[in-house]
This record gives structure tokens, sequence and C-alpha cells, in this order.
């Protein structure tokens, strides 16, 4: 301990310092710690279940398993896979060629979609905040090739931007295109990028989800995206029952579409999908495409090498098979003992969160009152859901198809899925994240909450630890994704999920000066050679300092608490080792603060931070009282 840095001068180091100047970063990882170690060890161990299925070893009753193995099967089968080559993604990127004039661009659109080739704009069916019994469709601008509109211009971005080309043009080798041709498609490429980047929202832009909601007539959006014929690609997919509004994520980017897309550079946008489209499928042709593919990703990261095969294989099926595979695994690993012992922990934080708004100072009785109401109706989603939905029945695999049109497949019936959902109630049963991911969320649009089985070890919880290292650890998650019910975000949804003002108009600017607060307690700290956008972060800043909050009240009814572990433990969870390539590239894009600051400057908000360690205005983990906030 003596050799340790004082506690009271930098609590993540103190308890996480030795473990990281040992620990080694994965070769295929950008991180390694806290979420990272859990998620690395439930990796191998449902590699081994997928190894052990594949070779017939063992056997399960959950009936999708079948053509999740067979798919894997696929993926490991590197011999047929280059082979193949390039050869079953060519008569996609032959239509993608064709397309040289509007009409033709419509004669396509539907189908292009579900084939996931990039149209000027993107679209999904989402749920419509404004009612949130039913969907809405939703369309944005396009995706950029770097990460947020800020890198463009810079010098970081020049190189990233030369990364992503060296990339493509190795990929186009591999095409039927000449050398000229692949040129072209190239510069066209980059092109179109430049202009869609100066239409599109940044990733702070973006952290303002309620803004995302824009209602359009369908009339004026279908003006706004010409020479599209959008309305007809609607009825096309719908025939007459087509949306009576449409959503408008980024309005700038629609708004203004003709800036970058119009008659005269159709040619561009068709190089910029077939690259595009290329690009994104190589991971389901060869091995030597698959690998090409990732170097841009990988360059952003910091990773040297790919995953090994096996591991891309679980990775891969991993993703589209996501509900069966966190059913088996919480089936398999997920104890009830556990399960009805955090119930209750979240029962307890959910009413502990109501004994605070009670006493809240900032608030009026009637904004209380509604608060509660939000809190009392709040659905806890815990382990993995009881069934698995009727849509991973229909996901079929041909034995005899390729690894690429199996996939293909597996997608289209997923996105037909999510189509077909348009004019249909929606499920408030279905599960936002699978019982095998290592992490937590509250929706808004749900107002509920859901804790993946996998979350529920340590360091995070465990049966074996005590109360104060639970509630140090998973206790403050929860109380965290609880806050998000109240956050700069989450704030604007009542209890049904609905957008909705349920507050007096005062108390609200009360809360917003609150946040700003947030904002400025945050912004410009240095991190990594660059520094923190507080803007960027004030969502999570919100609802980690609203987890701290209640935990810590807790602890206080909490008999035998010892804070001391309660705030160790709360470092541990923050552990995190990454490589700068990844701080970098959080830091612009992640609104999530950086590990250890979590878990350095939301607890000098609390007295009980003050009085566990003893901290004095001589130390480094110290801030004035007046400086101190604390919103929930």
């Amino acid at each position: 301990m003596e050799n340790k840095v004082r506690i009271q001068d930098d609590l993540y180091e103190y308890v996480n310092g030795e473990w990281i100047a040992n620990a080694v970063i994965p070769d295929d990882r950008p991180t390694i710690g806290g979420f990272s170690t859990l998620d690395k060890e439930l990796e191998e161990l449902m590699m081994s279940e997928f190894r052990a299925f594949a070779s017939g070893e063992k056997t399960t009753d959950i009936r999708e398993f079948e053509d999740a193995i067979k798919l894997y099967r696929k993926v490991m089968d590197v011999e047929r896979r280059n082979r193949e080559g390039i050869q079953p993604i060519l008569p996609l990127l032959h239509e993608i060629a064709a397309i040289d004039s509007a009409e033709k661009l419509n004669e396509k659109a539907v189908e292009f979609v579900m084939k996931q080739v990039m149209l000027p704009f993107e679209c999904d069916v989402e749920v419509d905040m404004s009612d949130t019994t039913k969907y809405c469709f939703m369309i944005k601008g396009p995706s950029t090739i770097l990460p947020d509109t800020t890198y463009y211009g810079t010098e970081p971005g020049n190189q990233l931007l030369g990364v992503y080309s060296t990339m493509a043009a190795n990929a186009l080798k591999f095409t039927d295109l000449g050398e000229e041709e692949q040129k072209k498609y190239l510069e066209d490429t980059l092109a179109f990028d430049g202009l869609v980047a100066q239409k599109v929202k940044s990733q702070v832009e973006w952290a303002d989800y309620v803004s995302m909601y824009n209602p359009f007539t369908v009339e004026e959006t279908a003006e706004y995206l010409k020479p599209m014929d959008f309305k007809g690609m609607l009825h096309a997919v719908w025939k007459d029952d087509i949306p009576d509004k449409i959503i408008v994520a980024d309005p700038k980017a629609i708004k203004e579409m003709n800036f970058y897309f119009n008659e005269e550079n159709i040619s561009m946008y068709a190089h910029w999908a077939y690259v595009k489209t290329l690009l994104s499928k190589s991971q389901f042709l060869s091995e030597e495409l698959a690998s090409n593919s990732t170097i841009y990703r990988r360059t952003l990261i910091g990773v040297p090498n790919d995953p090994e095969m096996e591991k891309q294989a679980y990775q891969i099926v991993g993703a589209l098979y996501a509900e069966p595979i966190g059913v088996y695994y919480g089936r398999t690993y997920f104890g009830e003992e556990a399960k009805k012992d955090v119930v209750n922990m979240v029962k307890k934080i959910i009413a502990t969160y109501m004994d605070r708004v009670r006493n809240n100072d900032f608030l009026r009785q009637e904004t209380k009152d509604k608060a509660i109401l939000k809190l009392s109706t709040i659905k806890i989603k815990m382990g993995y859901p009881d069934s698995i939905r009727e849509i991973f029945s229909r996901m079929h695999v041909n034995e005899e198809d390729s690894y690429y049109d199996a996939v293909e497949k597996v997608i289209a019936i997923l996105l037909e899925d999510s189509i077909g959902k348009l004019h249909k109630t929606v499920d408030r049963g279905e599960w936002l994240m699978p019982g095998h991911m290592v992490n937590a969320c509250y929706d808004p649009s749900r107002n509920d909450i859901t804790f993946p089985a996998a979350i529920l070890q340590k360091p995070f919880y465990s049966i074996n630890q005590s109360a104060s290292e639970n509630l140090g650890g998973i206790g403050t998650v929860i109380a965290h994704e609880i806050s998000h019910a109240f956050d700069n975000n989450g704030s604007h949804f009542d209890e049904n999920g609905n957008l909705a003002n349920w507050w007096k108009e005062e108390d609200f600017a009360a809360f917003q000066k609150l946040t700003q607060k947030m904002i400025e307690q945050w912004d410009g700290i240095p991190f990594g050679g660059d520094k923190v956008n507080g803007e960027l972060v004030v969502s999570e800043n919100i609802a980690d300092n609203g987890g701290v909050a209640v935990a810590l009240q807790i602890m206080h009814e909490t008999e035998g608490a010892d804070f001391q572990k309660f705030f160790i433990n709360f470092a541990r969870i923050w552990c995190m080792k990454a490589n700068p390539e990844y701080i970098q590239l959080l830091l612009k894009n992640d609104v999530h603060s950086p590990c250890k600051l979590r878990a350095n400057i939301q607890v000098r908000n609390f007295p009980e931070w003050y009085e566990a360690f003893g901290v004095t205005e001589k130390d480094q983990m110290y801030i004035a009282p007046e400086k101190r906030i604390i919103i929930w």
C-alpha cells in the first residue's frame, strides 16, 4: 500500500493502478478491465459452448440454436469462403454500378434497402416518441466515413481518410472494375462523403436525443428528397397503407439533400454506394477481403490484429442470433437466487428515489407527483427474456448457401420484420439487450430498465460480496439507469414513455441550471492528450451523479455499511486500460466520460466521500462545497 498513490489524491489510481500497470490489452481488443474483462471472459465461455455445439458434443432444446450453429460453421469454413472469393457479392455490385439516373435508382430503391445498400438517406421503423404504443418511419442523412463531422479538415481526419482510401483501393482490386474505374470510384466516394459531412449532425448534436423527433408530412419529405421518388418507395413497401408522417432525425441533412444529391451527381452517389457496400459486406466474403475491411476500424481504435476466426464466428453469429443465445446463457448460468436479490435491490432503489424526489428542494409538488408516478411505473427486465421472439424461428440457414448468401437472407428476414412493425402495436416486452451482454440500459420510450444476466457478476455484483460492495457496484449502476429517466433527455418523457412536458415551467428551468452546472464541472477537463466535452457527456454524468446519490442514501440505511468499501468498489467497476487511439475516439464520440474521471470526479460531489477517507482541502480529491453538484 505504501507504494500506491494516496486514495485522497486519486481514488481510481489507488484502487486500480497496480492492476492497470500489469494488465495487457489483447491484440484484438482496444481495452481491458471492468466491463471489457467480463465481456472477454464471457466470450471465451460462449466460444467453448459454440465449439461443443458445432462438434455435436452438446445439444440444446432451444430450436433457434440449430441455425445459429449452421451459420457458425459457414464462418469457420474458410476454405469455401476463399474459393468463392468476391463472387457472391458481384451481382449486387453490378446492380449498383448500373445506376446512372434517378429513374434507375428509384426502380432499385426498395431492393437496395432490403440488401443494405446505402441510399442518400438512412431509414428505419422506430417507436414513435409521441405515442409509444405505435411505430413510426424515421429517416436521417447518411453516415460519414469519419466518426464525427468535427474530424473533417483536421490532420487526424486526413490521416484516417488516407487509411480508408488504402483499404478501399485494396478491396476494389478484387472487383471486375478496370484500374481507371477503380480510381474514379474511390475519388467519387471521398467527394460524396465530404459533401455529406457538411450537412449531417455532429456527435454532440446527436447526444440531444429529443431533437431527433421532427414530424414532416410525406409530401414535404418527398419534395426535399427529389430526385428520388420517396412517395413511390413508400407505396412499393406498404401499398396504400403508407405512413401518415415521417420523423426526420436531422432536418438539415434532409432539407438540403440536393446539396450533395441531384441528377448531376447520381454517378458519384452510385460509386460511393458501391464502395461502402463492398467494404461493409466484405466481412462475409473471403478471409483476405474480410481482413482488409477491418483495417480502418482497427486503426481508429488502435487494435493491431483481427480476432481469431473462431472468435469472429462467435461474434458474428452472436450479433445476428443475440436473443436465443442470450436466453441460453441466462438459463444455463444465471442463478434465480441472484435474480431475486438484485430485483429486490432495484425495488429498494426505486423506493429510495421516490423518497429523494419527495424531499427535493427545487421541484414543486405537482412536478414531484409526476416524477413519482414515472418511478412507480418503471418496468424491470432482469436476466433474460422468458421466451424467444418468433422472428428467430424464421431465420433459417440453408446448408447449400454461401456464407455471404446465408447472412444476406438472415438480415433480410430481420429487415422485413422491422418494416412489418409499422402498423403494429409496440411490444413493450421486447428486450433491447440480450442476456449475455455485459451492460445495462434505460429505455425512455418504454420506461423500463434492462439488466442482462452477464453483468450480474463481480465486481458489479455477487451474493458473496458485502452489501456495501454490491451497492458501490451494481447498486450505482441500477440507480444510474433509473436516473436516465430524469436526465436532460429522459426528462422529456412521461411515465408511458411519451414525449410530454410534465414539468412546471419554473421547475424545469431550475433543472436546466443544474444541468448547465454539470456541463461546466466536466467541460475542458484534460484527459488522454485532449479534453472532455461537457455537453457531449452530460446525460451520462447526470445519471452517474444520481446513481451515486441514491446508492449512498441506501448505504445510510444498511446495517454494517462500510463507506470505504462502497467507494473502492465503485472505482473498481470503472477500471479500464485502453489504447491511446481508442481513448481519443471515445473523447470525441462517446456520451460517457472517461472511466477514470467517472470514478474520480463524481465522488467529490458527496459529503460521504470526504468523511470516509478524511479528505480535506489539502488533498487532490477535494473540491469546495459550493462547487459540488447533486441533482437527484
